[in-house]
């Protein structure tokens, strides 16, 4: 019995640990002409390490990126093979689950990286859509708009630090 209960408590535990991640992204890049450009991008984007799926929506230039579970996600990475491409990224929306994600000062942190939420007035719950709105990300209009509200001396610490908004 004291093994069933402990076998219980373990899957509990391990399972709210699972629910903080990225669990999926909304990419949108400017630039693509055809579809073979498009194609190429997303092949190049399955090829990630912790992409599991890439679907394409050509009318809107998006694609929809899953994440696999527990993976640690590399968004400078999705940036640098969009860019090294010769397009541009025009926003990237990922979807995080805030589960047993605990938000101080407007910031937490997930997978060594810190992400500093630019527009919240109070700590997310759940799923929620982030658009990252670093230098790379989004038009530079969009990240003046935002930076420009950052304090420069903000540090990540060991990771990196991005600046989102809800």
């Amino acid at each position: 019995m004291k093994v069933l209960k402990l076998s219980i408590l373990i899957l509990l535990f391990g399972t709210a640990a699972a629910h903080a991640q990225f669990t999926k992204a909304e990419l949108k890049i400017n630039g693509l002409n055809c579809g073979l450009c498009a194609k190429t991008t997303q092949s190049s984007l399955k090829k990630m390490s912790f992409v599991e799926d890439v679907k394409t929506d050509p009318m809107r230039n998006a694609y929809l990126i899953t994440f696999k579970n527990g993976a640690h996600v590399n968004f400078d990475e999705i940036s640098k093979v969009i860019h090294d491409a010769n397009f541009f990224v025009s926003s990237l929306k990922a979807t995080f689950d805030f589960a047993s994600v605990k938000v101080n000062n407007k910031q937490f942190t997930f997978s060594g990286d810190t992400f500093q939420l630019m527009n919240a007035d109070k700590s997310p719950n759940g799923r929620v859509d982030l658009m990252i709105v670093d230098k790379g990300f989004v038009p530079k209009v969009v990240t003046k708009k935002y930076l420009g509200k950052a304090d420069i001396g903000d540090t990540a610490g060991n990771g990196r630090l991005y600046h989102v908004v809800i």
